[in-house]
Parts: C-alpha cells; structure tokens; sequence
C-alpha cells in the first residue's frame, strides 16, 4: 500500500564488512519494484569482472572508485555519477586510501524506459553514453532516493527515482546498440554460452567445449572474449552468482543456493558473491527480507525536496 512501510526490505543495521570502516547494505524496496537499492563503504574490497541485470547509477559521496569498463580504467570521484549498462562486463577498486563512499540505484531496463518514453526522444533501447558523469545535483537525487526508500517514503522515493533517471537520460543517454550476431566467431561465442547455460552446475572443459563446437580453444577464447567481455570461466562465475541472487530472493538458504548452481559449497559462493555483489549472500538474504512490523510514517516528500 501507497505510504505504508510494508514491503521495507532489510532492517537498519548496517553489515560489516572484513576491512576495518566497511560497511554495505543491499536491499529492495516493495515501493519501487524492479530496482535495488546500495549503501557502501568500501576501503580495500575489489570487485572482479561481472555484469548487472540492471543498470548501475553509482553516486560518490567520498574518495574515488576506479573501475574497468570498455576496454579502460575510469575514475568516479565526489560529486560524479558513475553509470553502467546492463550486461556490460567491470571490474571495481578504490582509487584513493580512504576507498570510496557511496549509494547506488539499480533499476531493471524496463523501468528505464518507461522513464524515457515518458520523458525523453531517445530513440530504441535508452541507455547512457559516457561512464562517468560530473553531476552532483544528481548524486544527491540518488542518495534522496534511498533515505526515502529507508524512510518508508513510497511517495519521495519513487519521485526522487524518476527524476534522477530522466535527468541523467538527458544529460547522457543515448540508445543503446543492438546486439546482432552476424560473425562466425559471435554465432560460437553465442553457442558456447548457451551450452554453459545448460550445464551450469556441470560444464565442461575449454577444450570439450570447443571440441564440441568445432573450433580450437583460443580461438574459442577469442571469440568469447570478444563478445562477451571477458572469458568462459568468469563468464561463468558472472553467471552463477547471479542464478544464485535470484535463489535468494525466492528464499533458498546460501548453503542450497551454493549446491544448486554449481559451487562446491557455501564459503566458494560466499567468496564469489562478496566480489561481485559487494556483500555476502547471507547478509545479502537478510537484508532483502521484508520486514511487516515497521510504523507508518506520513507519505510526504522530505524536507529536501520541499525546499528545491
């Protein structure tokens, strides 16, 4: 219901993580329903290779975050926006020595545009054009959007989130590319991923992989890297942990969830999930539970935005 704290993901405490000054939280809203919601601090964490489901719009408080994204190092300090398309393979590291503080909205490609048909003339799939965007006015959006959604501010959220999203869309969007398979090595690298798909817990090697598709396994290699951005194996991973995430959510415990896609058990998930998703996936499980019991609080934009 419109207003109510019903739905609140997660309770109010905050997960630390293994570094000293660490924290995250990832959580979901039942108010805004197809997005994830972050808080974090992150010191010496990294984050491997791995692709998102939805769209990343990462806003800096403090100190820097570098991350590898098509094909260099990019640099998001205070004050920027760092934004990532769907399924585009990066990497995540501090790139100062108090590591870098931030919040991030996650929303699904569906709920972007539907944002940019309402508010924009992009044209096709919208997405953003450049990975980094100088924008502090929409650092706060971002950062208004998950103390609303932590208020239980159905109303402010949902506000805050459509406004961010239409301004970085006019600000730096664009359409995104068309993926078409025309070469012979993308019609393999397809092949190979499928076959993964399918044998998920139990895939086989490099080489019966390409023995099966009639290739040699560099030029396997080559053209899986090619069109998906980085090699069977972290392709792979990418994709467990994410199986895994929905596992998850539907309410399988992490040791089930570890067995169910192909890990040997729950410290190998753990220590893959951490270094994608940014928590462990018991935190993660906690936080993303729906808590019934938290007290209304008035459905009314914050004092933020009344002043704007």
């Amino acid at each position: 219901m419109a207003g109510s704290t019903r739905g609140v993901a997660g309770s109010a405490r905050r997960g630390a993580g293994p570094s000293g000054g660490e924290r995250a939280r990832h959580w979901t809203y039942a108010e805004l329903p197809g997005v994830d919601l972050l808080r974090a601090h992150y010191v010496r964490k990294t984050f491997s290779r791995h692709t998102h489901e939805h769209f990343v719009l990462a806003a800096i408080r403090e100190g820097v975050d570098v991350f590898h994204h098509t094909g260099a190092d990019r640099h998001a300090g205070p004050g920027t926006v760092a934004l990532v398309n769907p399924d585009t393979p990066h990497t995540g590291r501090a790139g100062a020595p108090e590591g870098w503080r931030y919040g991030a909205v996650y929303p699904a490609p569906e709920v972007v545009a539907a944002i940019a048909a309402e508010t924009t003339a992009l044209k096709g799939t919208p997405g953003f054009v450049l990975p980094v965007i100088d924008d502090p006015y929409a650092v706060a959006l971002v950062h208004r959007v998950l103390r609303a959604a932590e208020e239980g501010n159905a109303l402010a959220a949902d506000t805050f989130l459509r406004v961010a999203v239409t301004r970085l869309l006019r600000r730096n969007g664009g359409s995104l590319p068309q993926r078409a398979v025309r070469s012979a090595g993308a019609r393999v690298a397809a092949r190979a991923r499928a076959v993964l798909e399918e044998q998920l817990t139990d895939p086989p090697s490099l080489e019966r992989l390409a023995a099966g598709l009639g290739v040699s396994s560099f030029a396997l290699l080559r053209a899986f890297r090619d069109a998906y951005g980085m090699p069977p194996h972290a392709w792979l991973t990418d994709a467990r942990v994410r199986r895994a995430r929905h596992l998850l959510d539907a309410g399988t415990s992490p040791a089930a969830a570890a067995v169910a896609v192909g890990f040997t058990d729950q410290p190998h998930l753990n220590r893959h999930f951490a270094r994608i998703v940014g928590v462990p996936p018991g935190a993660y499980q906690r936080e993303r539970k729906n808590v019934q019991d938290r007290p209304r609080v008035p459905l009314v934009a914050s004092a933020g935005w009344q002043s704007e």
